[in-house]
């Protein structure tokens, strides 16, 4: 029940989104047990973001889970989504964060799991 939510002050075309929502589906697989069946993701190019002071680009990743990862698992995730945002829209290394979020409720189809 993992969910991805991207916010970015650079443009995110049609056929990048794409390309993010596939490559965060693989980088899901770094947590044991997860997968991009019930992976939900978000993209939200063009927004309001300042990093340093500055509006260079820059991206912020907030990723909640059902349940705990390991921290080996989330730096092995984190690395795959810097990868991803660095290679698919140039964003610099340096100027993405990525943040974790786990539960132990979470609701689906009327109840929760």
């Amino acid at each position: 029940m993992p969910f991805i939510n991207v916010k970015t002050n650079a443009a995110v075309p049609a056929d990048k989104a794409e390309t993010i929502k596939a490559g965060l589906g693989k980088a899901i697989t770094a947590v044991p047990g997860k997968t991009e069946a019930w992976l939900m993701v978000a993209i939200e190019g063009d927004k309001a973001v300042w990093f340093k002071g500055t509006d260079a680009p820059a991206a912020m990743v907030e990723v909640s889970l059902m349940g705990a990862a390991s921290s080996a698992a989330l730096t092995d995730m984190t690395g795959r989504i810097t990868d991803l945002l660095t290679d698919t829209l140039g964003l610099p290394a340096d100027r993405i964060y990525v943040s974790y979020f786990s539960t132990d409720h979470w609701g689906w189809n009327g109840s929760n799991f």
